[in-house]
């Protein structure tokens, strides 16, 4: 039985799909992912993926973000093995070899509409984003997971047969991640304006999410200028990563425990050639008040309605020791991430991270904290730098969005 790699290359929300021309010996004219024989041992597929990658499209930069479980695709007497893969690219800019004769970026959904080779449509299931993915994912930040499950939801609705399956599913995304309010605001978004036919949420899914990118490269833009020539942060901020990038300040930044997501960005930041310097997450307050800073700039998984922050623990000593050193503090995130109420959802971290002896200790290892809007200078987003009032408008929007299905407005499930 031959093993075949089918690699899923996505650029923001769009995948690359590659018809096959007459220089491949098998399905001529079909749709497909950047494909190839696994070569040796297929325990080792993701090698062979990224020579396939870098053979069809000259890409060598691609970033997994997913192995699927292989599958058997069967197609008449022959059986074929798929090793699925989903790779993110930071461009659309290809040069596909003479094993594709024409190339297109487009809503993965596509794949049901083409005439593409056997079993494409179960691979790429095998990696896209699920409810389960969104619930689970804790490496990336709430604007990306966001995106992803305003993916789930366009993907269900459209092999949907009903309205109430896709309904089920949002239900699903909308509680999935309690403390990050633009998961939930984005999918009721999308459920609240307009009719709830598969096709109809299907369209407006596949539109937010790509406005969400939007919102989020806005918001970066406009807090590019608040940074000076110095900032301090901390933990791990899409948005503020790329504010950074832009703005090209000096950066203190805290290692951000128990993840240390703060050090990866250090060293983005460092090989961008960025002056960088990683500090421990106890040591950030007095590294603060030794320096220049101009500015501190953090994330946010959520705004309450009040203007409060819920970010990464360590934001709120870190908003304190600015207001001592009379530094402006700055919470980056798009209006989405604007809760419709006050209620803080917290995560913890397992207590087996901080004791695990047989002593009675008792553990607190929160992984979220709230700062309070009164040690937060704005929250700068897509729409402008908001202040406490114009928070409380953005938090009415969304909690008239939150009444698609007949809650109470509310965003998110009621887990504390």
């Amino acid at each position: 039985m031959p093993h075949v790699v089918t690699c899923f290359l996505r650029h923001r929300t769009a995948i690359l799909l590659g018809r096959r021309s007459d220089a491949v010996g098998t399905y001529t004219g079909r749709w497909a992912g950047v494909s190839g024989y696994v070569e040796g041992d297929p325990v080792d597929a993701e090698r062979d993926a990224r020579r396939e990658i870098r053979e069809e499209t000259g890409l060598d930069d691609a970033t997994l973000v997913r192995a699927g479980d292989p599958l058997d695709v069967r197609d008449g007497e022959r059986t074929w093995t798929v090793h699925p893969f989903l790779f993110d690219v930071a461009s659309r800019a290809v040069e596909p070899n003479e094993e594709i004769d024409a190339h297109e970026w487009v809503s993965p959904p596509e794949i049901r509409d083409r005439d593409t080779v056997p079993g494409l449509w179960d691979a790429y299931e095998a990696v896209a984003p699920t409810v389960e993915t969104v619930a689970d994912d804790d490496t990336h930040g709430s604007a990306w997971i966001s995106v992803r499950a305003l993916e789930v939801l366009r993907d269900r609705a459209a092999v949907a047969d009903a309205a109430d399956a896709v309904t089920a599913v949002a239900r699903a995304l909308r509680d999935a991640r309690p403390s990050m309010a633009a998961v939930a605001n984005r999918v009721n978004r999308v459920m609240a304006a307009g009719e709830r036919t598969p096709g109809a949420i299907r369209r407006r899914a596949s539109e937010a999410a790509e406005a969400a990118l939007d919102a989020d490269d806005e918001a970066a833009m406009r807090a590019t200028e608040r940074c000076g020539e110095s900032v301090a942060t901390l933990s791990r901020s899409g948005t503020v990563l790329t504010a950074l990038r832009a703005a090209a300040p000096a950066v203190l930044i805290g290692e951000s425990r128990p993840a240390c997501e703060g050090t990866g960005v250090a060293a983005t930041l460092a090989d961008d050639g960025l002056d960088v310097t990683l500090t421990t997450d106890a040591a950030l307050a007095s590294e603060l008040a030794g320096r220049d800073v101009d500015s501190v700039l953090v994330g946010a998984d959520a705004i309450l309605a009040d203007g409060s922050v819920v970010n990464k623990v360590g934001t709120r000593s870190l908003a304190l020791a600015a207001a001592r050193e009379d530094v402006p503090v700055y919470a980056v995130a798009a209006a989405a991430k604007v809760r419709p109420d006050e209620t803080f959802h917290g995560e913890t971290g397992d207590e087996a991270d901080l004791y695990d002896g047989e002593a009675p200790v008792a553990v607190a290892n929160p992984l979220f904290e709230r700062t309070p809007a009164g040690l937060v200078d704005g929250v700068v987003t897509e729409r402008g730098v908001l202040d406490v009032d114009e928070v409380a408008t953005v938090a009415t929007e969304h909690r008239n969005n939150a009444t698609w299905n007949g809650g109470s407005g509310a965003s998110g499930g009621d887990r504390e």
